[in-house]
């Protein structure tokens, strides 16, 4: 599986992640929209991690640079 997100984009998912997860574990957010949020801020760190986001495979985006091609 190739890459698709360029490292800004992996950063700000992580960060993001961190924040709902602290938001969760501190008790600011409960009940069901703290357990959506938990699934989504860990979405966002296995994609952070591996760099593949299925969304943007789905919509041909890429925020990943390109290699040139080599003649």
């Amino acid at each position: 599986m190739k890459k698709n997100m360029g490292s800004a984009d992996r950063m700000i998912r992580a960060i993001i992640a961190i924040i709902l997860g602290a938001l969760y574990f501190t008790g600011t957010i409960a009940g069901t929209a703290g357990l959506v949020l938990v699934v989504i801020a860990i979405v966002f760190l296995l994609t952070s991690f591996l760099g593949l986001c299925p969304l943007y495979t789905v919509f041909g985006i890429k925020t990943c640079r390109t290699e040139p091609k080599k003649t």
